[in-house]
């Protein structure tokens, strides 16, 4: 960033006319060198010990996630003990960093998570679509940080981001970030629907600008969910955001992302992008279900030489 985007940092409100000065004045994305870099990134091997660190790390930032309308106290407790004690045979195994759960779960998972150490997640703000009016976000809200959510994951309105309505965005996400709390709030922007690396700069800076503690990806709802490019676009974000405010906001990837090789390559993108200050789990996590249980049988296979069995850990 330079010294003029600064100055023009300075002046940024949430009016229309700030913000989209501000937000088309961001410099453009090199869509061929970003695909390029995150491929390259992509490539790059972690072994032995090294790679086991990895595995501990990527399992302390997993969201651990189920968000389907079947979901049942039961599942959201055997999701929270799994949580808690990701291999019970290996009391060395770290937690995961959340349990992430529709609002209506919220209860039981708070009960089940009490005094683990493990964060609880709850999606808000009319998930996953984001299609209601804002004082039903705000309630929704309201009512998952009441029941025991301290992070709040919101979807962003992306027919009014993509219509040019940033000022309606930038005043929702302000809007729950006070419903939050203390609760810390992630800002899903829905990437696959924003059709440009160019609206991925600019919806993570309006979601920045506008007070959110992470910006996500994805709700896993839609067919392109995380990938390397549109991450490493958004972690240029956060750095650039914090060089420029000195506030430092996380970031999230999710949907998609189910083996142990995926998520390494994610750590070393966050590495060689943003530093070591992300490569912990209050600032960088992982959405996901499946990826736990690959992580798992990584660990197993360091640990012991051999790979579990496919029936050693549960499904989720």
């Amino acid at each position: 960033m330079t010294a003029t985007v600064t100055s023009r940092l300075s002046g940024v409100s949430g009016s229309a006319f700030n913000l989209r000065s501000f937000l088309h004045g961001l410099p453009g994305v090199d869509k061929v060198g970003v695909e390029a870099r995150a491929a390259a990134l992509g490539t790059r091997s972690v072994k032995t010990t090294a790679k086991a660190a990895a595995i501990d790390l990527a399992i302390r930032m997993v969201d651990l996630t189920t968000l389907e309308g079947a979901d049942t106290p039961g599942k959201v407790r055997a999701l929270s003990a799994k949580g808690v004690r990701p291999d019970p045979a290996d009391p060395t195994c770290p937690h995961v960093a959340a349990i992430c759960v529709y609002p209506a779960m919220v209860p039981v998972a708070a009960e089940a998570l009490a005094g683990s150490g493990v964060h609880l997640a709850s999606v808000a703000t009319a998930f996953p679509s984001g299609q209601a009016p804002l004082e039903v976000k705000l309630a929704d809200t309201r009512d998952a940080v009441a029941a025991g959510a301290d992070e709040i994951d919101m979807v962003i309105s992306r027919g009014a981001f993509l219509s040019g309505r940033y000022d309606f965005v930038y005043d929702e996400i302000v809007a729950v970030k006070q419903a939050c709390g203390s609760a810390h709030l992630k800002v899903i922007l829905e990437t696959g629907e924003l059709g440009t690396y160019d609206n991925v700069r600019r919806a993570s800076w309006l979601a920045m600008l506008a007070g959110a503690d992470f910006i996500k990806t994805s709700t896993g709802k839609v067919p392109v969910a995380a990938t390397l490019p549109v991450t490493l676009v958004m972690l240029e974000a956060v750095r650039d955001f914090r060089a420029q405010t000195g506030r430092q906001v996380g970031v999230k990837p999710a949907g998609g992302i189910r083996t142990t090789k995926d998520a390494i390559k994610y750590l070393v993108l966050i590495n060689e992008t943003v530093g070591e200050d992300w490569l912990d789990p209050d600032w960088f996590r992982f959405g996901a279900s499946s990826l736990l249980n690959d992580l798992l049988m990584q660990r197993t296979k360091l640990t012991t030489g051999h790979y579990a069995g496919p029936d050693y850990f549960t499904l989720d």
